[in-house]
């Protein structure tokens, strides 16, 4: 079966007499600086709060752009190869629009709204032209639809200009954020930070709170997307992403519904969130933050989730200084020494739970599951290995200290 051949539309607008078009061109041509300058004004009186950008000659570069728009779109009409629904876009100009409301912090809607008034006007002087030359009313009709593709493309050419200043303003913020963090997280400051930390603040718009909290992020995975922590509540939340662990500053954490906000934000990783302190000690909530880390990573602290350093203050507290804490344990634990691994253990968590208790041999077995009189019989071992130290209290903050620190590590256990 033999295709049927496309159906080719016929543009009327080539029907019209090269003579008819040249004369259509070589007016609108000449009438092109006063349409520009009468679109301009327009313009002006519309928006009248609109910025005038003046280009090196010292002529309103809106005016350089409709002027070049309108003789690129007009000498289209000139090509024996134009057709009507393939424009050319002058590049550069309305990209540089598009761009200043990017800077500027405004959207594109006025500018677009800019762009149409421009197109009615333009299409006014046309008009008037088509019918000074007898240009055929479906010439001209297929003359508007081209006017709005141009148009099509012009928009595009600012929404590029536009992405490309976000673009820009979005990395110099990041930037100048990432220079404040540094500050604000320096453990050593020169000269007086207060007046660095509001200047760099500034700069970024962001205010100084009275107290911070700093958390240390674990990525769930290498290109893992940055969470969303700087959104309603959590606006303000610095984050940098350049760290191996990524950084967070949290601005008054204890805020209404700061942390339930954070909660949701950092679905899906894992980390740890420092004490509040006040703003010139970040660097000590970093410090714990990034303590509570590493025991993550270790697997003494629960992994999987972002913990608040202020609910584990025990581990923080115990297992942090480990070399001091080994040597303590050394010293107190040294009478269980000759006991046996499996009797000595025992023995330790019969004293832990009799240093927690306070308590009797009922009190102590019915914490450790076991029968009072294993109980009587491991205390009379213990006071027999510990002698009248046992009845010191330094003596017994200190066997508390080390035993609470190993039951932490998994080390102390069997009943």
């Amino acid at each position: 079966m033999t295709a049927r051949p496309a159906t080719v539309t016929r543009s009327a607008w080539h029907d019209v007499p090269r003579p008819q078009v040249r004369r259509f061109a070589a007016i609108a041509l000449a009438e092109a600086p006063a349409l520009a300058e009468e679109i301009l004004r327009e313009i002006r009186h519309e928006y009248p709060h609109l910025p005038v950008v003046l280009d090196e000659s010292g002529e309103p570069m809106a005016l350089v752009g409709i002027r070049r728009a309108i003789e690129v779109f007009v000498q289209h009409l000139e090509n024996s190869d134009y057709s009507a629904g393939r424009p050319t876009v002058p590049p550069g100009v309305f990209q540089e629009f598009g761009r200043g409301e990017g800077l500027g912090g405004r959207s594109l809607d006025s500018l677009q709204a800019i762009y149409r008034m421009g197109v009615r006007l333009a299409w006014r002087c046309f008009a008037d032209i088509g019918q000074r030359v007898e240009i055929p009313p479906p010439a001209m009709y297929e003359l508007v639809d081209a006017g709005y593709e141009y148009l099509d493309g012009l928009v595009d050419q600012s929404v590029r200009g536009y992405a490309e200043a976000a673009a820009r303003q979005a990395g110099e913020r990041l930037r100048l954020q990432r220079r404040l963090m540094e500050l604000l997280l320096a453990e050593h400051h020169r000269g007086d930070p207060a007046d660095a930390l509001t200047e760099r603040a500034a700069r970024i718009g962001w205010p100084l709170p009275e107290k911070v909290a700093v958390g240390v992020l674990l990525r769930p995975a290498r290109e893992a997307v940055a969470p969303a922590v700087g959104q309603g509540v959590g606006q303000g939340v610095l984050l940098d992403m350049e760290y191996e662990q990524p950084r967070m500053v949290v601005p008054e954490p204890d805020a209404a519904g700061r942390p339930e906000l954070l909660h949701r934000a950092l679905t899906g990783w894992a980390g740890a969130i420092g004490p509040p302190v006040p703003l010139a000690d970040a660097a000590k909530s970093l410090h714990w933050a990034e303590a509570a880390v590493r025991l993550m990573e270790r697997r003494l602290l629960p992994a999987g989730e972002v913990l608040y350093c202020t609910e584990h203050t025990e581990a923080l507290v115990l297992l942090q200084p480990e070399e001091l804490l080994d040597d303590l344990a050394l010293r107190c634990l040294a009478p269980l020494a000759h006991c046996g691994p499996t009797h000595g253990r025992r023995l330790a968590e019969t004293l832990l739970a009799w240093l927690e208790t306070r308590g009797g041999a009922p009190e102590v077995a019915a914490r450790l599951g076991v029968h009072p009189q294993t109980v009587r019989y491991r205390l009379r071992q213990i006071r027999e290995l510990w002698g009248a130290e046992i009845d010191d209290p330094d003596r017994r903050f200190e066997l508390e200290l080390v035993l609470r620190a190993q039951r932490l590590r998994g080390t102390l256990g069997g009943t």
